[in-house]
């Protein structure tokens, strides 16, 4: 029994392929080659080569172990999320307003 394929959207795919794209640059400004780099992964040589073309169907934990392997680059993967704009006004909006209580009617004598 096969994979299921995963669907990924346009710009989530332009987002991995420039993911694989700055791996890959890395790993080439410290002149290392892909053999090395998998081997320290602990991945195949093909595997490393679907990182660098942004391969959605590689699983996360082989991009963090080339990561590693790199140098101590998977510390960017706690940067995924941090800054929730969006989750953050959602929350936002279900907080407890607070509520004024009724004024009190004043009554003037006459």
């Amino acid at each position: 029994m096969g994979r299921k394929a995963v669907t990924v959207m346009p710009q989530t795919q332009k987002t991995l392929n420039q993911m694989g794209e700055q791996i890959r640059l890395a790993r080439l400004r410290r002149h290392l080659s892909s053999e090395l780099v998998a081997e320290r992964a602990g991945i195949s040589r093909q595997t490393l080569t679907a990182i660098e073309k942004g391969s959605s169907s590689v699983a996360l934990g082989a991009y963090a172990a080339v990561l590693h392997a790199l140098g101590g680059l998977e510390q960017d993967l706690l940067l995924i999320a941090r800054d929730d704009e969006l989750g953050r006004k959602l929350q936002d909006l279900n907080l407890p307003q607070r509520q004024r209580a009724p004024r009190k009617s004043i009554k003037e004598d006459s």
